[in-house]
């Protein structure tokens, strides 16, 4: 495989192949590094239904049709790649990875964030993060959601749609979070218990997992629950450990940028969730990586003569 390009984006979610499909049509030699596959959380999604063109679809078929049009560009992808270590502080930007040491004198930071995990010391093993991926063991079963936001919703209305026998759903504030559809669409349902005020302390399992603490923010009761299986939606972090003593982040581990998606690092350039910013959408996501692209595209043009 070819080691030195025009820009490496590191990243394959909605952010890294909107950065890639950009940089191509600008006839830059791109390389897009994924540590997993291409689609990143988008792919866990259910039902996307805020994506302009389509009303209703699924997240995993959306990112295969962007995956498509970013093959169609001949940008070179290399997923399931471990990154060892890596150099932003260069006037070369270089990724040592298992499959080998890259470079370019641009790069695109498109990481992106993962789930928060459970605050519990448990080595069950039956506490997933992704109803899509593991949902289906639970046809027939009882389940408990930890969070009301969009992403514990609407992965309940999925499990519900797998044919799950009950579902309880904790969140810790006083209300669920998520969209006011969304929650309509839940409390609809005769086999959904909500439980606001409540947090998750303990988790009992022998093997398998046999019952849940549930204590109520307020008053401190607590309660036992019995469940086949735990699903978690608490949040997500950037994925920027990389990054520490690279470029500058904040205090929770995202990279300020500018208006030009530039960071404190001459020639590298953020986008989509990983960034600092209020709305972490997929459409925002695709914006930030059209700007970091197009002024990666101008650095190169100022500072390396790059063919355009």
């Amino acid at each position: 495989m070819q080691t030195d390009y025009d820009l490496i984006v590191l990243g394959g979610g909605i952010a890294g192949m909107t950065a890639a499909i950009y940089a191509a049509r600008a006839n830059l030699n791109t390389l897009l590094l994924e540590q997993r596959v291409c689609g990143g959380l988008v792919n866990t999604t259910h039902v996307v239904e805020n994506f302009p063109s389509y009303p209703s679809i699924n997240g995993m078929d959306l990112m295969e049709k962007v995956r498509d049009h970013v093959d169609a560009l001949g940008v070179t992808i290399c997923e399931v790649v471990e990154i060892e270590s890596l150099d932003l502080e260069g006037e070369t930007k270089c990724f040592t990875t298992d499959e080998g040491r890259f470079c370019a004198p641009a790069t695109v930071l498109a990481t992106g964030r993962k789930p928060k995990t459970l605050p519990l010391e448990t080595d069950c093993e039956q506490i997933h993060y992704c109803a899509i991926c593991d949902g289906s063991a639970y046809t027939g079963k009882d389940v408990i959601v930890v969070g009301g936001g969009n992403s514990g919703v609407d992965e309940s209305l999925y499990l519900l749609s797998l044919g799950v026998n009950r579902i309880v759903v904790v969140e810790e504030f006083d209300r669920l979070l998520a969209s006011e559809k969304a929650c309509r669409q839940l409390q609809a349902r005769s086999n959904v218990e909500i439980m606001t005020s409540t947090r998750i302390t303990r988790i009992r399992s022998n093997e398998r997992l046999e019952t849940v603490t549930l204590q109520n923010t307020v008053d401190e009761t607590t309660i036992e629950k019995p469940a086949d299986g735990v699903f978690v939606y608490i949040g997500q972090a950037p994925q920027t450990d990389l990054f520490h003593g690279q470029i500058e982040l904040d205090g929770d581990g995202y990279i300020p940028v500018n208006a030009d998606m530039q960071t404190s690092a001459a020639g590298v350039f953020a986008a989509g969730d990983v960034i600092q910013k209020r709305y972490r959408q997929i459409t925002t996501a695709m914006g930030d990586a059209t700007v970091a692209a197009l002024s990666a595209v101008g650095y190169l043009n100022e500072n390396r003569g790059c063919r355009t």
